[in-house]
């Protein structure tokens, strides 16, 4: 058996560090935004209907597994649990990035795994730093990422950005000129969705995208895991001292989810990732504006223990979400993006600041 190679390290450092610190921001952002009760609702819970369309596919409920892992061997028992979950369910997943299986094809199977399903709408990923050229590394082009999307039959690719992650990573990659060509590029191939990972989308940044050709923005907010501090544990265990200090400082570094949501509201479907811990979190972002709403870490414990366990977890976010609908008299996702909300500081002071 070969030895695992750093990208594998790497990659099951970060599920175990999730698993086991206290790695979220420090405020969750979601209280701030609330939903106006009704009353009357004058609907029945059984009319609430929460399937939605989102890059051409019909799903169950405005969810997505958002991208995690991959390209180690804990990875496939995680993606097939993830996979199965989302197919029974009906709704959307993203696999964690994939370059390791680029640089190493027998890892392949870590990703391909979710093949085995029916999931309903599959997302391959790739990195933005990638697809520039960094120091001793070459640049992912249309071959890698239609490599990548035919490694698992994805219906699309995110391109995830991360370079909050790779400035306090000990082994990141530093440069960045060049990725907005390199993703239009891509985007005129490929259907093709943006995402970061935990810092937040700015509407300058979200213009950019549009015209780049992006089809839909994740906004991967603030809020959630923080993998700043992510990379602080890590650094910590390789006594690299100076990274321990960049994550720890730049642990709550970002975009407030639900500020991103309506700083990113350029025309495009938004998906409401960071800090989604429950269904009504799901319906506080799709009131905000959003399509869909991702869930990262709450999927991962859940399978990490088993696929029934994701299901669990998927059904209960459902119901969650079929609740506040009631509750606000939505029957469908679209009259609920129409409902109003209310937002409270500090979130709110991110929006003023936006609208300056």
């Amino acid at each position: 058996m070969a030895e695992p190679s750093k990208t594998e390290q790497r990659k099951a450092e970060h599920v175990n560090i999730i698993l086991q610190e206290n790695v979220s921001a420090e405020y969750n952002y979601w209280n701030d935004v609330r939903l106006v009760h009704t009353a009357l609702p004058e609907i029945d819970l059984d009319d609430v209907d929460v399937s939605v369309k989102f890059f051409g596919k019909r799903l169950e409920a405005p969810l997505i597994i958002s991208s995690m892992t991959g390209g180690f061997g804990m990875g496939k028992e995680i993606n097939g649990n993830l996979a199965k979950a989302a197919a029974e369910v009906g709704v959307a997943m993203g696999v964690g990035s994939q370059r390791a299986a680029l640089e190493k094809p027998e890892l392949e199977p870590t990703y391909a795994v979710v093949k085995d399903y029916g999931v309903p709408l599959v997302f391959a990923n790739l990195g933005a730093p990638q697809l520039v050229p960094q120091e001793g590394k070459r640049a992912y082009g249309v071959a890698d990422a239609r490599k990548a999307i035919t490694m698992i039959e994805a219906d699309a690719i995110i391109i995830h950005l991360n370079f909050l992650q790779e400035v306090v990573q000990p082994e990141g990659d530093r440069r960045a000129k060049g990725c907005l060509p390199a993703i239009k590029a891509l985007a005129t191939k490929f259907p093709l969705m943006a995402k970061e990972t935990g810092a937040g989308i700015s509407r300058e940044t979200a213009q950019k995208l549009k015209a780049a050709g992006a089809r839909a923005i994740d906004v991967g907010g603030l809020g959630g895991t923080s993998f700043s501090a992510v990379e602080h544990y890590r650094a910590r265990k390789e006594a690299a001292s100076l990274k321990e200090r960049l994550g720890a400082t730049f642990w709550n570094w970002g975009i407030p989810t639900p500020a991103s949501i309506l700083l990113a509201d350029v025309g495009l479907p938004l998906v409401a990732t960071g800090g989604v811990r429950s269904g009504l979190d799901v319906a506080k972002g799709i009131a905000l504006g959003a399509t869909m709403a991702g869930m990262a870490k709450p999927m991962l414990e859940a399978a990490r223990v088993s696929a029934d366990a994701a299901v669990q977890e998927l059904r209960a976010v459902v119901e969650e979400l079929k609740a506040a609908m009631f509750l606000t008299g939505s029957t469908s996702i679209k009259a609920l993006q129409e409902r109003p909300v209310i937002v409270s500081p500090p979130t709110a002071s991110w929006l003023e600041a936006g609208e300056a």
